[in-house]
């Protein structure tokens, strides 16, 4: 034990255990405080994203829901509500319109606010409750439908209630547009009255659960054992395809950044503890000549592991803590749920990191300490003994996939990740080859400067492999984190870009099309394409009745609006087929997803009914629709001439700012048949969950890239102690200041410029991979950042060489080689 503490107290004063202690807390810091960060900013993300189904979850059936479930949400201390949907007729006076009613029950919505006002589309309040009983909020469409006012009455079945307002937005309204009607809102408690729900009515109920994560997450399986045939639970992935997809991609992203740092902590250690048992030879040595045995020896050292793992653990979890406080306060005025700081697993995490890095990584090097003979003492020509065993690589790969593995939970991720990282040994060593091999000849033919730099690379080879394969892996991982990080805001960019269609026009009768088209003129409105369309039904695919299934689970038949068009529609692309040219008529395009749902192929013959009246057509071509582009599309899509005989409406979409929402009465009251359909509430939902976890990556990056550039310290550190002494004998001997820093400049540029090319190849190949097979977007080269990556790793590596060294033309040669 006096041994022990007196090589800590040595170990601290020198700094060479300083160096391997903030390397492991530095570890723990990364991996916990993102994970963390991670972790506590996905669950808010997610719960703030629930807000588009109004819950956690629900479930949904054409028949009212068990009791029980109520019973068993009761006893998990969860929030419930109820919802019921159908269609039924509205009466004011002599005017009656099929609307769409929604009867809510107390405490709609859970999560998520409702969007009201007091009079047709004026000022927006936001209320956390549905009406009360005897009141009703309608859309402001039926104001000009039915001809009637706030406080007026309507009547829904055998019960009359009094308008109180204008229902403009619910969190769980998915704004298409194939309801029977405007919305009317009412509470649950007032149905029985109207006498509209009997035995065998078209209904949907829904039950909404919120509650916290695990009891929901119990709930959530208990209910999925209970669902009867025809019961459908929902989530916000299958309710809101666009932001489950957008946070499944933003949770992806998280954690590979964690894995990622998983990785660079990993090397960070091994390179400290690489330093640390170089510096450490000649100590091992001298207690070897005094009588120490390798078992003390090992003792020893195993010891200062533990008790620095110790230390690093109780450090980095404080440093992961305090990160995670101040990233999440950056996103205080974003979210509207705060996220908890404690959550175990981050720190968990860490503690296994550490361990794992010091097993894996720290101890193979110090282990091998005991084989230093105490001859080194009287003969310092001894070789050192720092080299790695092939098994040391085997076990510290290893390592590094089973931690990516655990902390991502993505077998496919971590393999793609491996493959780019090996790729990057590999090129390391092939180029560490070349160096041994060309080196020489080309440095005697070179200036003095570069003959120095050259024979610095040409000496150091394996060396200098080490560093390069350092320096690819952080450059290669930070390019590989921004990549991802533009491919993903640009696609989000363009799901939702700026001036997106937040309002949509139904039911424009032909005759009114171009008034209507002056009036969207007039006022500035930019609006889409017109588009017809009229409802039909594909009775026969080659004579045999295709079916789909809904919803709920059962069958039904494949009906759908149909259009026409001269081209492609914008954001539709032709995967099968070919489009028609000008003449062809009896042909069809169908979208991808609906095809395969009906069984429909390219060349098939659909028998179309629209009406009482067949038709028949081939299919000409398959197609692919970006459904979240907020903007018209269809299923189905014929060429001109075919339907034109038809009665058909039109519909368009525009983009209408706040400001200019009365522009919406003007229109309705001059076309009161005409129907629209705001989504700009969702899409506000939509852009606001986006730029938050948008702005979680950027931070999440930020953390990866402070962390890529300790490793390139800790990189160019790992051989700091034999280039100091190289250049101060260089000096002893004569050489001036120029020459050295200058060699050293062009060691460290041409390692950096290596580094950057090695980076660039594994990045591309790492960022398809991932595109293609995770995160489930399409690949583009990014030629415009090869260039400037591999200046950037130049300037990068070179400036920290250059830094690093510094001290050898500052400080007198004879001191530098009594330190080293």
């Amino acid at each position: 034990m006096s041994l022990f503490l007196r090589m800590l107290a040595r170990d601290w004063r020198g700094g060479e255990l300083g160096v391997l202690l903030a390397a492991l807390v530095l570890a723990v810091a990364m991996v916990s405080g993102i994970s963390g960060f991670a972790a506590a900013l996905q669950g808010a993300l997610r719960q703030e994203s629930h807000s588009f189904l109004a819950a956690d979850v629900a479930v949904r059936d054409s028949r009212a829901l068990p009791d029980e479930w109520q019973s068993e949400a009761d006893a998990r201390g969860l929030d419930t509500a109820s919802i019921l949907n159908f269609s039924s007729m509205a009466f004011a006076g002599d005017e009656m319109v099929l609307v769409s009613v929604k009867a809510v029950s107390a405490g709609y919505p859970l999560r998520g606010l409702l969007r009201v006002s007091d009079e047709p589309y004026g000022e927006l309040r936001e209320i956390a409750e549905g009406p009360e009983p005897g009141l009703a909020w309608i859309e402001p469409r039926l104001f000009g439908l039915l001809g009637i006012s706030v406080g007026d009455s309507i009547g829904i079945g055998e019960a009359d209630f009094m308008v109180a307002g204008a229902i403009r937005g619910e969190p769980d309204r998915a704004g298409g547009f194939l309801g029977v009607g405007p919305r009317v809102m009412l509470h649950i408690d007032d149905i029985p009255a109207t006498n509209v729900v009997q035995p065998g009515s078209r209904v949907a109920y829904r039950k909404l659960f919120a509650g916290d994560p695990e009891p929901i997450a119990e709930m959530t399986e208990w209910l999925e054992d209970e669902l009867a045939a025809g019961q459908r639970l929902q989530s916000v992935e299958t309710s809101q395809p666009a932001v489950g997809q957008a946070l499944a991609r933003a949770e992806r992203f998280l954690l590979l950044a964690g894995s990622l740092a998983v990785i660079l902590a990993s090397v960070a250690v091994g390179l400290a503890a690489r330093r640390y048992a170089e510096r450490h030879q000649n100590y091992v040595a001298l207690l070897k000549s005094l009588g120490a045995q390798s078992g003390r020896v090992r003792l020893l050292y195993a010891s200062s592991l533990v008790l620095t793992w110790v230390i690093a653990l109780i450090l980095g979890w404080g440093l992961a803590l305090g990160l995670q406080a101040l990233a999440l306060q950056a996103f205080e005025e974003q979210l509207t749920v705060t996220p908890s700081l404690l959550q175990p697993r981050p720190y968990l995490i860490g503690a296994v990191t550490a361990v794992v890095c010091v097993v894996a990584f720290a101890w193979p090097s110090l282990s091998r300490l005991t084989s230093i003979s105490p001859l080194r003492v009287l003969r310092s020509d001894l070789p050192l003994h720092s080299s790695r065993e092939p098994i040391d690589y085997l076990l510290a790969l290893g390592a590094v996939m089973l931690l990516m593995w655990w902390y991502s939970r993505d077998l496919l991720l971590t393999l793609v990740v491996l493959v780019g990282l090996l790729a990057v040994t590999a090129g390391g060593a092939l180029i560490a080859l070349l160096l041994l091999r060309g080196g020489r000849a080309i440095g005697m033919q070179a200036g003095s400067i570069w003959r120095l730099a050259l024979a610095s690379l040409q000496r150091h080879g394996w060396g200098n492999a080490l560093q390069l394969v350092v320096f690819s892996v952080s450059v290669m991982l930070l390019l590989l984190l921004t990549l991802l990080r533009t491919s993903l805001l640009d696609g989000w960019q363009q799901q939702v870009p700026e001036g997106a269609p937040n309002h949509f026009v139904l039911n424009i009768a032909p005759d009114e099309l171009s008034a209507v088209e002056g009036l969207l003129q007039d006022e500035g409105v930019g609006g889409e394409n017109i588009y017809p369309m009229l409802r039909g039904q594909i009775v026969g695919v080659n004579g045999v009745m295709p079916t789909r299934e809904s919803d709920d689970g059962e069958p039904r038949q494949c009906s759908a609006n149909f259009t026409w068009s001269e081209s492609v529609p914008e954001n539709n692309v032709l995967v099968q087929g070919e489009w028609w040219t000008p003449g062809d008529t009896a042909q069809v395009s169908i979208e991808e997803g609906y095809a395969q749902e009906c069984g429909i192929t390219l060349g098939d013959q659909l028998d179309v009914s629209i009406g009482a009246i067949p038709i028949t057509a081939t299919v000409a071509s398959i197609r692919t629709v970006d459904w979240e582009s907020f903007k018209p599309n269809f299923f189905v899509i014929f060429p001109p001439g075919l339907l034109e005989e038809f009665p058909v409406t039109y519909m368009t979409s525009f983009h209408l700012p706040p400001e200019q929402k009365p522009f919406l009465n003007t229109l309705l009251r001059k076309h009161p048949t005409a129907t629209v359909i705001e989504v700009d509430a969702i899409l506000a939902q939509l852009q606001s969950t986006l730029s938050q976890v948008s702005a979680a990556i950027e931070l999440v990056l930020l953390l990866v890239l402070g962390a890529g550039m300790l490793v390139l310290i800790a990189g160019v550190q790992s051989t700091a102690d034999l280039r100091l002494r190289e250049s101060a004998l260089l000096r002893a001997l004569g050489a001036g200041r120029g020459h050295i820093l200058g060699g050293v400049a062009i060691e460290f540029l041409a390692l950096g410029v290596m580094a950057g090319l090695l980076a660039v190849v594994a990045a591309e190949g790492a960022f398809w991979a991932l595109q293609r097979f995770v995160l489930e977007l399409d690949y583009l080269p990014t030629p415009k950042l090869w260039i400037p990556t591999i200046i950037a790793a130049a300037v990068l590596i070179g400036g920290l060489g250059l830094w690093n060294c510094r001290r050898v033309v500052q400080v007198a040669p004879a001191k530098v080689l009594r330190e080293v």
